[in-house]
């Protein structure tokens, strides 16, 4: 599974053709989840103040995350995207 960022311990990847809706999946130490791009929403557990900190990063690219996913449902390696800073 490709790595697209990583910020502040927390990793930021997509499976190649996953399913949909599109999302992207978080590990951060031994925390897993995965966040719909659209809709926002959050399935699995990671500390509050790492979340905010994905969502923020996430609207301040979710242009290049949906594309990213389109690249990967085409089996095509995503692009890297700029971290949190």
């Amino acid at each position: 599974m490709p790595e697209i960022s990583r910020f502040y311990g927390i990793i930021i990847q997509m499976f190649f053709k996953d399913h949909n809706p599109p999302h992207f999946h978080i590990t951060y130490g031994d925390y897993r989840a995965v966040i719909t791009i659209k809709e926002e929403t959050v399935e699995g557990k990671i500390p509050a103040r790492a979340l905010k900190m994905v969502f923020e990063w996430m609207e301040l690219h979710k242009e290049e995350l949906l594309k990213n996913w389109e690249l990967t449902q085409k089996g095509e390696l995503p692009k890297t995207i700029e971290p949190l800073k």
